[in-house]
Formats: structure tokens, C-alpha cells, sequence
């Protein structure tokens, strides 16, 4: 059986996330949802990074085309 380790939600403040990570959403999928904000959609490859209107996080594109 495959497990997937969970992290508990938005626990970090800054999150480093690859283009094959989207579309990214926070909560991300390896967050518990249990006790996370609803899932929300975020707008990362225009500015290379996004930050989430429910708890703050900053995610930024680390692969970006330069």
C-alpha cells in the first residue's frame, strides 16, 4: 500500500512550488484538510508567485521561464 504523508495545514508561511505541482491550490493536496480553510485556487505563473487570502501563505515558482 502507498502512503502519503500529510502535513498538518497551513502551518508553514512560505511554500516553494514547482510547474508540475499545478494548478496549485491552498490547502495543497498534501495538507490535512480536516482543519483547513476551503480549498481556493491560486493564480501563480503571471507574477511567479501567490499568496493565499485565507491564511497568508506565500507560494512562489521556483521553475520559472527566464
Amino acid at each position: 500500500m502507498n502512503e502519503t504523508k500529510l502535513t498538518t495545514s497551513s502551518t508553514e508561511r512560505r511554500y516553494g512550488v514547482h510547474k508540475k505541482d499545478l494548478p496549485l491550490s491552498c490547502p495543497t493536496a498534501q495538507n490535512e484538510s480536516w482543519n483547513a480553510h476551503p480549498r481556493v485556487f491560486l493564480d501563480i505563473e503571471d507574477k511567479g508567485e501567490a499568496l493565499c487570502p485565507y491564511c497568508g501563505a506565500l507560494y512562489v515558482l521556483l521553475d520559472t521561464d527566464s
